[in-house]
């Protein structure tokens, strides 16, 4: 697109928002109460709330909860952590029924499958060696350093570019014999580049590796063939583009066939095969409730299984085109900034290889992000010195956004 004038801007995003088929679901949101907010491009870190929430979480607590008390388990919570799972599988994982368990932190979550993972690979082979990448989220760096740390294993390193990600081809370069498990983002959590899922699986498991794929910034924005693409194990969180709630539980994904051949390390008692017998020594249940540990988060499903069934309705592959709109419009925008204003793209241009987020950088962008929140314009920061303008289709527009775009280029000009 050629650059175009302010107004020219604000009438391509009045247009835009026009022709986009999801902007009814702009109103199943809530309103926030806060006046002063202009734009709020923080939906990668945390979603809005759906409207029908609060009622379903006042349900919740008068119904379920306070009406049927202990009962409840007995009704229907005790199968929640499959059954919000195949919700999550269906809507936007592309993957079968009783794969996904819902339960725990992204972190516990991942620690349980990349734990049973390793475990499973020196069962059957001394493989010694976790493949990650310099520039994945701390998580899963961290929580690789400890597993590396208990189990005597090596940690091999793909250096990664924060302004891209990993490519298929330094996978093949890495792994090897040795190559126990490969743990990458399918959406690089700086950058926004969206990995080659389908081939990074097939390089592993050539080598004889095990792939388990961070979705935190995939779920509920881009559509995901776990199924598809062979993928043994998944994570991710709900409360991005899930709108499942600050602190909402995880998901692992685990592939069916190799549900009885890993043992997830957290031996708790309602992943044991008889709950309620609580007798000596542990049997795992089968299948996917395996994996589940502690007394699942009942009360935190509620949200998300209001985020699952949302994004079901609206339909996976529109919410990624009006995605793929969304960021398109801003780097668009982005260009047309002058040159001496010195913001740099810091996201993949190709339309294929760019999740729901663009990072635009300057040295001085810590600065300019307080500024922002401080006009009413909410995206986040991520170190060195980018901001990251975070677009969840369902509930952001293309006006919005504009606005947004406005006060950023006039908070950097100060």
């Amino acid at each position: 697109m050629s650059p175009c004038a302010g107004d020219d801007w604000a009438q391509r995003a009045e247009e835009l928002d026009e022709q986009d088929p999801l902007a009814p679901f702009r109103d199943r949101f809530l309103a926030p109460r806060e006046d002063g907010l202009v734009a709020y491009l923080d939906g990668n870190s945390l979603g809005r709330p759906t409207r029908d929430v609060q009622e379903r979480m006042a349900e919740f607590v008068t119904g379920a909860w306070g009406t049927r008390l202990i009962r409840g388990w007995t009704d229907e919570w005790m199968g929640w952590p499959e059954q919000t799972g195949d919700l999550l599988a269906s809507a936007a994982l592309g993957a079968a029924a009783g794969q996904t368990v819902v339960a725990d932190s992204t972190t516990v979550m991942l620690y349980k499958l990349a734990r049973a993972a390793v475990d499973a690979q020196q069962r059957h082979g001394r493989r010694t060696e976790i493949v990650l990448d310099t520039d994945n989220f701390p998580t899963d760096r961290y929580v690789l350093e400890g597993i590396a740390d208990e189990r005597g294993l090596t940690l091999r390193w793909i250096e990664a570019d924060p302004a891209e990600g990993v490519h298929v081809e330094q996978v093949e370069q890495i792994v090897g014999p040795e190559t126990a498990l490969v743990v990458l983002s399918h959406v690089a959590y700086r950058s926004a580049w969206l990995a080659d899922m389908a081939a990074i699986t097939r390089v592993a498991h050539d080598a004889g590796a095990l792939v388990l794929w961070d979705l935190c910034h995939s779920a509920g924005a881009v559509p995901v063939q776990l199924d598809a693409c062979g993928v043994d194990l998944a994570v991710g969180c709900t409360y991005k583009y899930l709108n499942g709630g600050p602190g909402a539980p995880a998901f692992g994904y685990v592939r069916a066939d190799l549900q009885d051949a890993l043992r997830q390390p957290i031996q708790g008692w309602m992943g044991r095969r008889d709950p309620f017998e609580m007798g000596p020594g542990y049997t795992p249940a089968a299948g996917i409730r395996g994996f589940v540990s502690g007394t699942p988060p009942i009360v935190g499903m509620v949200p998300v299984r209001a985020g699952a069934e949302l994004v079901a309705e609206a339909g996976i592959e529109a919410i990624r085109a009006k995605s793929v709109q969304l960021t398109r419009f801003v780097i668009d925008v982005a260009d047309s900034w002058p040159a001496e204003l010195g913001v740099e793209v810091a996201s993949p241009r190709a339309d294929d290889r760019r999740g729901g987020h663009v990072t635009v950088r300057r040295a001085d962008f810590r600065d300019v992000n307080q500024r922002l929140w401080q006009r009413g314009v909410i995206p986040d920061f991520r170190e060195p010195d980018g901001i990251r303008i975070g677009l969840a289709p369902l509930s952001t527009s293309f006006g919005e956004t504009w606005r947004a775009l406005e006060v950023l280029v006039e908070s950097a000009r100060r």
